[in-house]
């Protein structure tokens, strides 16, 4: 099993941590998606997007996508409706924070009274605002898919400077415990940085 991303995406890191606590090997192909590598991404996945699974003949695109795969093959327990829509939230929290970060890389004041900026900001607040009740509650207690997604958007974030952790009490705390897990150290964007 080949995994193929960039060791700060944490759409990336959601897939190292499942696999490192499945206790599945796999070889990991750290790229340069904005640099040189940029040729080897559109030849392995025409979305042009991280994470991409290589299993033999099988090409995998998509965490999600990805999830499914590792979760039949792997025999993984399955996740239920409830927290499907966690990993719809969780996902457009990170979507709209991967997007206010390229626009800014690209050298736009995400803080302007813009549409786009404005929808993103929206979505991260209401989003992580959810995420925070539902931390509180009992929807993080176990470590599961959904927990490893929460832990690699929310600690993303924190990385990039894009949230302030003194804002989400509950999901700073909730964030801290669970720094022991499998593949937590090993998967640190901050030490690819």
């Amino acid at each position: 099993m080949k995994l193929i991303g960039s060791s700060t995406s944490p759409y990336v890191r959601r897939i190292r941590l499942l696999l490192a606590d499945a206790g599945q090997g796999y070889e990991f192909r750290d790229l340069n998606i904005y640099g040189e590598d940029r040729d080897e991404l559109r030849r392995r996945n025409p979305t042009l997007r991280i994470p991409v699974l290589c299993d033999g003949d099988e090409v995998i695109y998509d965490s999600r996508v990805i999830f499914r795969y590792l979760q039949q093959k792997l025999g993984l327990p399955a996740i239920g409706w409830e927290q499907e829509n966690l990993l719809t939230i969780i996902d457009g929290a990170n979507e709209s924070m991967v997007a206010l970060l390229l626009a800014q890389r690209s050298g736009f004041d995400t803080g302007e009274d813009r549409l786009f900026f404005n929808l993103q900001r929206e979505r991260v607040d209401k989003t992580l605002e959810t995420l925070e009740q539902a931390v509180d509650g009992d929807a993080f207690a176990a470590w599961h898919y959904p927990s490893i997604c929460l832990y690699s958007m929310f600690d993303w974030a924190l990385f990039r400077g894009l949230v302030d952790a003194a804002r989400y009490p509950h999901l700073a705390a909730w964030l801290e415990q669970q720094r022991n897990h499998a593949g937590i150290a090993d998967s640190d964007p901050r030490d690819a940085a």
